[in-house]
């Protein structure tokens, strides 16, 4: 079986990685460190490069867990690129962080977290970052 980890380089990134190793350590399971850029963007801070990539993969190897980190692009729509690597991957697990909004900030813009929560058809793990 698989996890899947939402990550940017944020601390709910962070938080979420450490949590997905920690799942999939205590598991047995793989992990899949999902950073995906939005399609179309001509720079995204929040795509990790190959040093960042090296390093969490480092990190992974010390927890003990097989990992891999891969970058699919997606539009506006970031849950549905879960969905296709849970069927893709036969992963048992999401796991994200969850970053603090306004009340408004989440009626106006959405939220593809919550998304993610509501649809995905495995279990989904939230964590957040320490203050």
């Amino acid at each position: 079986m698989t996890i899947l980890v939402g990550y940017l380089p944020t601390p709910e990134g962070e938080a979420a990685v450490q949590a997905g190793l920690r799942e999939g350590a205590l598991r047995g399971e793989r992990v899949i460190i999902v950073n995906s850029p939005r399609r179309g963007a001509p720079v995204d801070e929040h795509m990790v490069g190959e040093a960042a990539r090296d390093e969490l993969l480092r990190r992974a190897e010390e927890a003990g867990v097989e990992a891999e980190v891969r970058q699919p692009l997606h539009d506006d729509d970031l849950p549905e690129t879960f969905d296709r690597l849970v069927e893709e991957t036969g992963a048992s697990l999401i796991v994200i962080g969850l970053r603090h909004r306004s009340l408004v900030g989440k009626f106006v813009l959405g939220s593809a977290a919550q998304r993610i929560l509501m649809e995905a058809e495995v279990p989904v793990l939230t964590v957040k970052a320490a203050r």
